[in-house]
């Protein structure tokens, strides 16, 4: 057994018993999650404070009224404009909205002919379910997803807006962060494992917390790839499917041991990378652990 595997298995094992409490109790929003509850270094993280979600569009006014009494001080939007076709956030009262896009593609969507980008976003909503048929077949989608991960912790223009979302938490004394892209799973994702690798948590905590979307989208997964296989799709267009619905786990841990290789921890990386000191930790550590 490998020591990757290895890892994967322990990591999926404290999803199966942590991530219930962290689960939020709203009903219009998908894969909303806190980073509550989670243990790290010398604690636990505060409860109510660190939210991670998918778009606001679809939130009940019952969900609304809970995150407004938490009370939501920050919403932080990664999703680039083309996303929110259709799906603006709701608005949480008393809450600052940020826009603060990443584009996961490293620029690749700019590469599309004018073609596929009226197939792919051209109509009157965003709708990545819809496109899902599409982009299993399109070699550019394909191109996107073996590289999205690496493109999120490595390419300059992601770590700088990531930077910028360290210092709007670190600037924020008061009241819960909220966090999100268009379904909470890569670019929140990653967001997630930066504060909880900050924080203290160990590998395993942030690989289960990084995982558990899996479980949230596991049905739309398996529905797709049947769909994509009755059309003849192999193992790479099975890829894209799981890269648009769901997590791949393991290539998030080949991107965590590609960081241990250049940086030497993940510790190094924020810091040399996004920019995040040890006074800065220390800073997040007095205020989001217990």
């Amino acid at each position: 057994m490998s020591f990757r595997f290895f890892i994967l298995i322990t990591a999926m094992a404290v999803s199966s018993s942590l991530n219930a409490q962290q689960f939020l109790p709203v009903k219009g929003i998908v894969n909303a999650r806190e980073l509550g509850g989670y243990p790290v270094q010398g604690g636990t993280v505060r409860s109510g404070l660190l939210l991670r979600t998918a778009h606001l569009a679809d939130a009940t006014d019952a969900d609304i009224r809970y995150l407004s009494g938490l009370p939501v001080v920050k919403v932080i939007d990664f999703r680039m404009e083309e996303e929110k076709k259709g799906t603006a956030d709701r608005q949480v009262p008393g809450a600052d909205h940020i826009a603060l896009p990443v584009d996961a593609s490293s620029n690749a969507a700019a590469q599309a002919s004018e073609k596929e980008k009226k197939r792919f976003t051209g109509g009157r909503k965003f709708d990545y379910k819809k496109i899902i048929l599409l982009a299993a077949f399109n070699d550019l989608a394909k191109k996107i997803a073996r590289g999205m991960y690496p493109t999120l912790f490595f390419d300059p223009g992601c770590q700088k807006q990531y930077a910028e979302f360290f210092r709007i938490v670190l600037s924020t004394e008061n009241g819960a962060i909220l966090f999100h892209c268009t379904q909470g799973k890569d670019r929140a994702g990653i967001a997630s494992a930066l504060l909880l690798a900050a924080l203290g948590a160990s590998r395993e905590t942030i690989i289960a917390d990084f995982d558990a979307t899996n479980r949230v989208y596991e049905a739309d997964v398996r529905k797709y790839t049947r769909r994509v296989k009755f059309w003849g799709g192999k193992e790479e267009e099975i890829g894209v499917v799981k890269a648009i619905l769901g997590c791949n786990t393991d290539n998030f841990v080949k991107v965590l041991d590609r960081i241990d290789a250049e940086y030497g921890s993940l510790d190094a990386y924020l810091e040399k990378a996004i920019g995040v000191t040890v006074a800065d930790r220390e800073v997040l550590r007095g205020r989001y652990v217990l």
